[in-house]
């Protein structure tokens, strides 16, 4: 229930809001029956501008040709509460499956249930007119309430209210408990209530029969070969070489954790590149004639110090000075402290030390064998600690093409499922991405009145069409994920979701943003279904077939990069939003 909850798609604004946007940026109004398919919840698009919202409103109907439909086939329940039938007859449903997820749902509803619907329909109408004779909300005769309805269609808009009342009651239950369905959308009559209640005769049986398009069936195509069929999932993408120096770097780091020292037996041993000494620091501030001034802080001298002769290991100058030293001896070395020193009295200036050495080592470095390996972490081998360092090293770099490796995970998954998406889903999704397509086109300077021009069902129907093979594939996609999760029994770390929730509020702070007013629960929903999904991907990854080519950066397209990236992130962001604002 959860995963058909994540898709329930639409934008989550309040109704008010969207009306008084409508009448400021001049956009005609809907029809009535058209504003109620906006929930009331708060907005999960922080992005949309007003002229945006206004647009998903002006675009709100379920279907492309809702439009141009009569109101009154749109149904909107009205109910409270649920219609008492007591009656030893029981309803019966036919079902009839049709293209993209839809169905045709024929319904035997029973004289007494018809009767009761009626009923209920003059009891609430009697609490709402005033005649003359009766109290208000008095038992008042069918035939006095049907006359004093006339306005609002006489006794044939009280049974087309009745009729609507039954569809509202009973379809749901049927589709749900009756044939195992998931409704998505409103269900819409096949005949107006309207056109039905010139036949309806309240007492007698009536067929009633609804368009709805219901929550897909997902299936798993089968792969030769593979006990699971997302395991092997075959692909290619382009990213930048293995970066063998930032590699070569971190083995030269782990080998000097496991560095030899040898003390020099003889005494005239001059100090070299690579050795290592122990020495005695007192430095001075540099006058400017090159003399010692001023005594450094205790913090920049010391005692028994330990120094490695390499390059850029420690301040200019100082292993020069070093160089060619030897044990018992005090040498003066001029050094400059770095620019970039914390203690700014101290950055950018000259210096001088006197240093005595007190002794020299020779530094051995291991190689890399199985026994060293096996020092480093029980078990491992020469190549497996090679691997392992490989992949560390490889893993930063890979983070910067995770939205590329996942679209081509996401290409080979909807290659190997059979799913028929919903034209409701097509259609909600589609209105989003219209209507974020507005909010970029008025960020970049076009002018509202040129932006309204668009805003019409015509063009909205263009868009949808253009625009419904990337959202059926990303659907099917999300649906599919979404569906390994599960099958995998995969769970968020409670710690790792935290830990993101910190990291978002501590970027939101140094960003001067304020954090007060956040939904922790809702946030913390969105970030674990964000993780979910990640860790879906990074198991597909894990027992895929990809293909990695690696390119140059001359070849490589950088914007390219960045807009798949940038897309693999949105997918995420919308999914997680809808599960966390469907679940709130």
């Amino acid at each position: 229930a959860v995963q058909k909850q994540r898709f329930k798609l639409g934008f989550h604004v309040n109704t008010f809001h969207l009306t008084t946007l409508l009448t400021s940026l001049s956009i005609p109004p809907l029809q009535h029956s058209l504003i109620p398919c906006i929930p009331t919840t708060p907005s999960k698009m922080a992005r949309i501008s007003q002229l945006a919202l206004a647009a998903c409103l002006a675009l709100s109907a379920l279907h492309a040709d809702a439009f141009t439909a009569v109101p009154s086939q749109t149904y909107v329940s009205t109910r409270n509460q649920p219609l008492f039938l007591s009656s030893t007859e029981a309803t019966g449903s036919s079902l009839k499956r049709l293209p993209d997820s839809a169905v045709e749902l024929t319904l035997h509803v029973p004289a007494a249930a018809t009767s009761a619907a009626y009923d209920k329909v003059l009891s609430e109408v009697a609490k709402k007119v005033s005649i003359p004779g009766f109290r208000k909300g008095a038992k008042i005769p069918p035939q006095v309430l049907e006359n004093a309805w006339s306005k609002n269609g006489g006794k044939r808009g009280l049974k087309t209210m009745a009729i609507n009342e039954l569809v509202g009651e009973l379809i749901e239950t049927a589709l749900k408990e009756e044939h195992e369905l998931e409704p998505i959308g409103q269900p819409s009559l096949v005949t107006s209530a309207e056109q039905l209640a010139d036949t309806f005769t309240p007492g007698e049986e009536l067929d009633l029969t609804v368009k709805c398009d219901v929550w897909p069936e997902i299936q798993f195509k089968q792969v030769e070969g593979q006990d699971k069929p997302y395991s092997g999932l075959k692909g290619s993408y382009k990213r930048k070489p293995f970066n063998q120096e930032r590699f070569d770097a971190a083995m030269r780091d782990l080998l000097e954790r496991y560095v030899k020292l040898e003390q020099y037996d003889d005494a005239s041993h001059a100090l070299t590149t690579g050795d290592a000494c122990k020495v005695n620091m007192a430095g001075y501030m540099a006058t400017a004639d090159g003399e010692k001034g001023e005594p450094l802080p205790n913090a920049a001298s010391g005692d028994d110090v330990e120094v490695v002769l390499g390059e850029g290991r420690y301040m200019e100058g100082l292993v020069e000075g070093l160089e060619g030293g030897k044990v018992g001896e005090t040498v003066t070395v001029k050094v400059r402290f770095p620019d970039a020193l914390k203690n700014k009295d101290l950055a950018g200036k000259d210096a001088i030390f006197d240093v005595e050495i007190l002794s020299a080592s020779r530094r051995t470095l291991p190689e890399v064998t199985d026994e060293f390996a096996n020092e480093v972490r029980e078990g491992l081998t020469a190549e497996s600690l090679k691997d392992e360092l490989r992949n560390a090293v490889d893993s930063q770099d890979a983070q910067e093409y995770m939205g590329v490796r996942n679209a081509a995970l996401g290409k080979a998954l909807s290659d190997i499922i059979d799913v028929d998406v919903p034209d409701t889903l097509v259609t909600n999704q589609a209105r989003e991405k219209y209507a974020l397509m507005m909010t970029d086109m008025r960020d970049s300077g076009m002018a509202d009145e040129d932006i309204k021009q668009l805003i019409n069902p015509e063009n909205f129907i263009k868009y949808k069409d253009i625009q419904k093979d990337d959202i059926v594939r990303d659907f099917k996609i999300s649906m599919a994920v979404d569906e390994i999760a599960r099958l995998e029994n995969i769970q968020v770390p409670a710690y790792q979701v935290e830990e993101q929730i910190q990291s978002l509020k501590d970027q939101a702070a140094k960003e001067g943003q304020s954090t007060e007013g956040l939904d922790d629960e809702q946030m913390r929903r969105k970030v674990e279904s964000t993780l979910e999904r990640r860790m879906v991907y990074d198991l597909l990854a894990e027992v895929a077939e990809l293909e990695v080519e690696y390119v140059n950066d001359d070849e490589f397209d950088e914007d390219l990069l960045e807009k798949l990236a940038q897309e693999s992130l949105e997918r995420e962001q919308v999914a997680a939003a809808e599960q966390a604002s469907e679940e709130a």
